[in-house]
């Protein structure tokens, strides 16, 4: 791991069972808090996505909502917002998915988009990969072309980067 990313690992706070017993939390209030890290953090991704020449920048609600902003800033991108259902204030497309327990559902505006734009998403962690999925699905019903789903850091030992197929996706950190 090179130093950049060594920095970034030191402010990923391990929380063991939160929310509940068995669960290893990766809390990132830290680099948040940390100019230096967070700064770090949307530099390397933007290195990662600058080269793929995006019209729009996806944000995953609620933490991807961190990185989406200045991540958008830095590559003078458009910034879009997935979010839960009932949260968006205009006409929307919505997209169902599974959880461990239960069903959840994510919307997009419907003219976030427009057909044919290269889209990156972003969000904090790919765990069990649902959410990332779903995001997936609302960019492509819009007629986007997903070029990359981006993260911070990455639970592999849940293999999130199943639900997502075909569909390439990076994080900084592999944990």
């Amino acid at each position: 791991m090179d130093e950049r990313l060594a920095l970034l690992r030191q402010h990923v706070r391990e929380v063991p069972d939160f929310p509940k017993a068995g669960i290893l939390f990766r809390d990132i209030t830290p680099l948040l808090a940390s100019p230096r890290a967070f700064g770090l953090a949307i530099e390397l991704l933007a290195e990662r996505l600058r080269p793929q020449r995006l019209d729009h920048l996806v944000a995953i609600e609620s933490r991807g909502f961190l990185l989406g902003g200045p991540l958008a800033l830095a590559l003078g991108v458009p910034l879009q917002l997935v979010r839960k259902a009932g949260k968006l204030p205009w006409k929307t497309d919505a997209v169902s998915y599974a959880l461990e327990y239960g069903e959840s559902t994510l919307e997009l505006h419907q003219d976030a988009l427009g057909a044919g734009g290269r889209v990156a998403i972003v969000d904090d962690v790919l765990a069990t990969g649902g959410t990332a999925a779903a995001a997936v699905t609302l960019v492509q019903r819009q007629g986007g072309q997903v070029v990359e789903v981006a993260f911070l850091i990455e639970l592999v030992a849940l293999g999130g980067r199943r639900q997502l197929g075909a569909t390439p996706c990076r994080a900084l950190l592999a944990l």
